[in-house]
């Protein structure tokens, strides 16, 4: 019996190695084909063994994801009281194990990992959110990502932004037009400038501001992901994003490069520029936007602080 199975046992093997499940659908990978930054011709020989050991890290970290949401996630609440699952916490571990042994002297800053000081004397460090967007994921939405950024000297010159569920990834590298699967994207160009659609965070902003702002344009609320909401900035699909309230590093890093790469605009609430890598690695708050919508970003901040007067 052995022998008649063999066969059968070598075509499931090759099969499992395709074909990837999580709860609801089937997602194939091929030949981890999608996690391309750019044409081979194209590709800067400068990062291209960063870049290499990143596919690494996605392509075991996806399949880990997938396995994790196929068996059951385990969900705890942090002292916080945000969620995290058992899928934050290992795509953590292998993307840290993967990148620091490739690069040892570079240093780490995560939202799962214990932060350190030696970071902040290291002239890389890697900052990851290895599930950015935990509350669509445990509900199975697809607006979750894993974003990461190798920053060097306070400056991103590596972002990558992977959602899982739908197999988007968003990547840009210094010096290059951000690509998504590998094909080139910039911010919007067209839309009418009377009607255009920004993600806005409504939780930061007092609800007869954001009434009359829908006036104006169309503001749907935020994604589940930040990082994943700054991406579509990048790619095109809406013309900015707003969230005014405090956010992480591991947040928004991948999403500066991005935007930058893309032809956008991308700051704190105070449209001041952001450095990544610092001692308290918080940020003052983000907009990514095309470069066309400024104006109207910076009337609506004025109306915003004049309102929480």
């Amino acid at each position: 019996m052995k022998d008649l199975w063999a066969p059968f046992h070598t075509i499931l093997a090759h099969l499992t190695n395709i074909f990837r499940y999580d709860r609801n659908t089937l997602i194939v990978y091929e030949n981890a084909a999608i996690f391309t930054c750019s044409a081979p011709s194209r590709m800067t020989p400068m990062y291209s063994h960063e870049l290499d050991t990143i596919r690494l890290g996605l392509i075991q970290a996806s399949e880990r994801i997938n396995r994790i949401t196929y068996e059951g996630l385990k969900v705890q609440v942090k002292s916080d009281g945000s969620p995290v699952t058992n899928a934050d916490l290992e795509v953590n571990q292998i993307l840290q194990h993967v990148l620091l042994k490739a690069f040892p002297n570079d240093g780490w800053l995560s939202e799962e990992s214990p932060d350190d000081s030696p970071r902040l004397h290291t002239q890389r460090v890697w900052i990851l959110d290895p599930i950015d967007g935990t509350k669509p994921f445990i509900k199975s939405l697809p607006h979750y990502t894993i974003s990461l950024a190798l920053i060097d000297k306070g400056e991103p010159v590596i972002g990558v932004i992977f959602n899982p569920a739908t197999q988007e990834y968003f990547c840009a590298i210094q010096g290059q037009q951000a690509t998504l699967n590998g094909q080139p994207i910039h911010v919007r160009t067209t839309t009418d400038p009377s009607r255009r659609t920004f993600l806005v965070n409504p939780w930061q902003v007092k609800p007869p501001t954001l009434k009359a702002w829908r006036k104006e344009h169309h503001c749907p609320p935020l994604l589940g992901s930040i990082a994943y909401s700054i991406a579509l900035v990048a790619a095109g699909q809406v013309d900015g994003v707003i969230n005014t309230g405090p956010q992480n590093e591991w947040d928004i890093a991948a999403g500066l490069i991005l935007v930058h790469a893309a032809g956008g605009l991308i700051f704190d609430k105070s449209l001041k520029p952001i450095q990544c890598n610092q001692p308290i690695p918080s940020v003052n708050g983000i907009i990514a936007i095309r470069p066309d919508a400024l104006p109207t970003i910076q009337q609506w901040l004025t109306e915003t602080h004049a309102s929480d007067k």
